[in-house]
């Protein structure tokens, strides 16, 4: 194929970061009308090279061609403007605006009003009606961004995307946070941008996705492209071999210790919103993982948030060694030896202008302020390097910005930073949520270390493989509802999804 029949070509491009090469001389190319998966481990250099190409970064070296015309965009408008759209992998909305006014954000239909231009409001409404219908969404136009759930709010960042009449779309991680129902809308929708020429660059760390959707995919590792391939000549064993440069035949580390007495007792607990679980009951064991399964609206989520004190219980008992106790916020819970790593890494567990070193910290501050209530800076770097350096992040140093870090090194931190409280229970809600394969054993392999010392970790995942591989027993709930604990040797696919299943 000539390269004049091509869509987009990228070539040779570079990209550095204070000393560090984050692209060494990518080639890039996609087809027109054509799905083309992205690939690589976190880190491997693939949302920086879509950043180069939607104009948030500028390339150090290399030449940019859409439309068999060489291009140099200097912001997300020349972009856009340039038929070049992106949904980032992080929600980039305005909160306290309506859905309708976030969508068409700098692109407001006007009218003239005597010698003014004004915001054509009818217009936008009817738009964003127009648009929600042909996407098959049940959107509300004038509700505010903040109202809607995360899952939600990303479905409109896909209309928004869908919105501008783009030669090609980027989406980074788009199901990241969206229902199966949600994700089989997006595909449909893919398929007819496919239909009308436009074309999808996908970039997922779910490799189920990447086989369904992709017609070609590229693998990146270390800031290089290192293969394109029709996504048929592949299979999940050698596009993990790609993506990590090793053989893929071990995915989870072994489960090496068998769980000791009950830690954690747990009897009728209710929430307070009638919507919400009931009537709760199980245990968990020093040394043991427990996975917490389910579909979406199981109440996974809140179940665990409503143990570490941040929703409201109506009824039910909780026992820490066999002695009831109280956790009315998340004080609580830390004081009882209790830490929560949540499921929005981005939204509601890092603090992306914060230091990795005061991420680490931000639970522990009072043990290293002195008498005057001034913070030991230095004692807080040395116990955050400890604790980073034992589990592997990878960081240029404790000063730097987390949001500079890929999300498995942010996930570490984040682990570092529950580790410094010193706790017996950890909650790990979607510990491995977009983030690649490389890192997830990694994080994997912490899990393992934490309950061979002791420690106890409830663990709510979506991803079945890491459900059962990762889990001593799986507690499993519907529509708020346990449904049944299954030991080890019970579980199955099929077994998890019928109780995960049983009041639909």
């Amino acid at each position: 194929m000539s390269d004049q029949e091509y869509l987009l070509r990228m070539e040779g491009i570079v990209k550095v970061f204070t000393g560090v090469v984050a692209l060494g001389g990518v080639d890039f190319k996609v087809r027109r009308g054509e799905v083309h998966a992205l690939m690589g481990e976190n880190g491997a250099g693939k949302s920086t090279l879509m950043k180069c190409l939607f104009g948030i970064y500028h390339a150090d070296a290399g030449e940019i061609f859409l439309d068999g015309k060489k291009v140099k965009f200097h912001g997300a408008k020349d972009a856009l403007d340039a038929g070049v759209s992106m949904i980032h992998q992080e929600l980039s909305n305005v909160p306290d605006r309506s859905v309708q006014e976030n969508i068409w954000l700098g692109r407001e239909p006007c009218r003239r009003a005597g010698p003014f231009l004004v915001l054509d409001h009818r217009k936008m409404r009817k738009d964003t009606i127009a648009l929600m219908a042909s996407l098959e969404l049940d959107i509300e136009p004038d509700v505010s961004m903040r109202s809607l759930s995360v899952s939600r709010q990303q479905t409109c960042e896909i209309a928004r995307a869908v919105s501008s009449n783009a030669k090609i779309i980027v989406m980074d991680e788009p199901t990241s946070s969206i229902s199966e129902k949600e994700v089989d809308n997006l595909f449909k929708i893919i398929l007819d941008l496919k239909a009308r020429g436009v074309s999808v660059v996908y970039i997922s760390h779910k490799m189920s996705e990447i086989f369904r959707i992709a017609d070609s995919i590229t693998v990146m590792r270390d800031g290089k492209a290192v293969q394109t391939r029709p996504a048929g000549e592949l299979d999940e064993d050698k596009l993990i071999s790609l993506m990590v440069g090793r053989d893929s035949s071990s995915r989870f580390p072994p489960l090496r210790t068998e769980p000791g007495p009950v830690r954690l007792s747990v009897e009728g607990l209710t929430s307070s919103d009638p919507r919400s679980f009931k009537d709760i009951n199980f245990d968990l064991r020093e040394g043991e993982i427990l996975g917490i399964g389910g579909l979406v609206g199981a109440q996974r989520t809140e179940l665990v948030e409503a143990l570490f004190g941040l929703r409201d219980i109506a009824s039910g008992t909780i026992r820490l060694g066999g002695v009831p106790v109280n956790i009315r916020s998340s004080v609580d819970a830390i004081a009882h030896g209790i830490g929560l790593i949540t499921e929005d890494r981005r939204g509601s567990g890092i603090f992306p202008l914060l230091s990795i070193a005061l991420n680490t910290a931000i639970p522990s501050l009072g043990r290293y302020r002195n008498f005057a209530g001034m913070l030991n800076r230095r004692a807080i770097q040395e116990e955050a390097k400890r604790l980073n350096e034992a589990i592997r992040t990878k960081t240029p140093s404790m000063d730097s910005q987390i949001q500079f870090l890929s999300g498995g090194n942010q996930q570490k931190v984040l682990v570092s930073r529950w580790l410094m409280t010193l706790p017996d229970i950890l909650i790990m809600d979607e510990p491995t949520k977009g983030i690649d394969v490389g890192a997830k054993y990694e994080i994997y392999s912490i899990m393992v270390d934490l309950v061979a010392k002791g420690k106890s970790i409830i663990m709510v995942s979506s991803e079945m493989p890491e459900l059962i591989a990762m889990s001593h027993r799986i507690l499993v709930l519907c529509a708020g509802r346990h449904t049944g604990t299954l030991e080890r040797d019970e579980v199955t696919q099929e077994s998890v999804m019928r109780l995960a299943t049983q009041f639909i």
